[in-house]
């Protein structure tokens, strides 16, 4: 027994060596063994970290200093060898000195800290502004201004599910990449507004220095300025559902000049994207589109096989009431939602023609097919119910 156990420790620790050789660092994330704040990429970030350091180094002289005093006080004048605690009262130069040296120390803490906390709010002058809305499980982005201005879209976990079962080797950006990644200039003012249309997340980039909570009915700002090209990773830090540790995010900082390049091709692609909301289409073209926007925004909580996970995600397969019946319902509760359920609006998230053609296939897909009324939804219906 003692030699088995021997062998299934040593496969154990051949295994677990095996797994760590594996692991590299993220590129824009943490690092492998990484104890310490990362340096970052902008001013506030930097002053986070030395305020870090520079509170930790404090408070370990204080705790030495105490203790010190404190243990060897009790070692060197303990009453067996012959010591005799002093007695006095209300002695000033005491009271004095344990009333103005704290303070003193207080003052030194938050003087330097309270001027971070406030540059951290300072959100004016910036030289672009960003809309980020928090979904159940993915981010949303709206350039307001600049180059860029009007290009949405949505940013959503691209870490291949064989990975997260298990079934592949995973890589070092496991769980930390994404399709869509918000991009911004280099050594500008960002401005990011940030809100939820559901539940509570937080946008964090520990590279950046910013971390907001996204209160749905709110809007909380918060500004970075990195002042390096790359990309930098972060994540949804507010405990916000079942996919709470699938919701990454993920910062690109480029020149201004390949910024730009973006930004031109970005709104050209939307241009080109753009449907026409009066266009009647097939029912193959539908369905075709719907299966991809279903993939994007709907399989997390109805799964691929649309049996979803009841009873906090319905099954959309054989759903006689809604999926099968008529379309004006099914159209309601994708639009605005339901209330006290997971179920998200999707009015500003979708199209008319994107919201058609998910609704057009899942009256199609599974064992649907063929079944129930209204099997086929246009564009021109999801815009008269807005």
């Amino acid at each position: 027994m003692k030699k088995v156990r021997g062998v299934l420790g040593a496969s154990t620790l051949l295994l677990t060596g095996a797994a760590a050789a594996q692991v590299g660092n993220m590129p824009g994330g943490p690092r492998v063994n990484q104890l310490n704040l990362p340096e970052g990429v902008s001013v506030i970030a930097q002053d986070i970290a030395w305020l870090h350091w520079m509170m930790l180094i404090i408070c370990t002289i204080i705790f030495v200093g105490v203790f010190g005093v404190m243990f060897y006080s009790i070692i060197r004048h303990r009453k067996s060898r012959g010591y005799k605690a002093s007695q006095f009262h209300e002695h000033l130069g005491v009271e004095v000195a344990w009333t103005v040296i704290p303070f003193l120390i207080v003052i030194g803490m938050a003087l330097p800290a309270t001027r971070t906390v406030v540059a951290m709010k300072d959100t004016s002058n910036s030289d672009l502004t960003v809309k980020a809305v928090g979904y159940q499980w993915k981010w949303g982005y709206e350039y307001l201004d600049g180059a860029a201005k009007d290009v949405k879209f949505l940013s959503t976990l691209s870490t291949p599910h064989s990975q997260i079962m298990g079934t592949e080797p995973r890589t070092d950006l496991y769980l930390m990449e994404v399709d869509n990644p918000l991009v911004v200039p280099v050594d500008k003012k960002v401005r990011v507004v940030v809100t939820s249309a559901d539940v509570i997340h937080s946008w964090m980039v520990p590279d950046l220095g910013v971390k907001q909570d996204a209160i749905p009915g709110f809007l909380r700002d918060i500004w970075f300025r990195a002042q390096k090209v790359g990309t930098y990773r972060g994540q949804c830090a507010e405990l916000c559902g079942k996919d709470h540790a699938f919701m990454p995010i993920v910062v690109e900082v480029l020149s201004q000049e390949d910024y730009d390049a973006w930004a031109a091709e970005q709104r050209q692609a939307m241009a080109a994207a753009a449907d026409d909301p009066n266009k009647e289409w097939t029912a193959e073209e539908l369905i075709a589109r719907g299966e991809k926007v279903y993939a994007a925004n709907c399989v997390a909580c109805h799964q691929a096989s649309g049996k979803g996970m009841p009873p906090t995600f319905p099954a959309l397969d054989g759903d006689e009431k809604i999926v099968l019946g008529p379309k004006d319902p099914q159209i309601d509760i994708v639009l605005d939602g339901v209330a006290g359920t997971a179920m998200a609006p999707f009015r500003d998230r979708m199209s008319d023609t994107e919201i058609a053609a998910v609704i057009t296939y899942t009256r199609n897909a599974w064992s649907n097919a063929g079944k129930g009324s209204d099997p086929v939804v246009q564009p021109s219906d999801v815009s008269a119910k807005r």
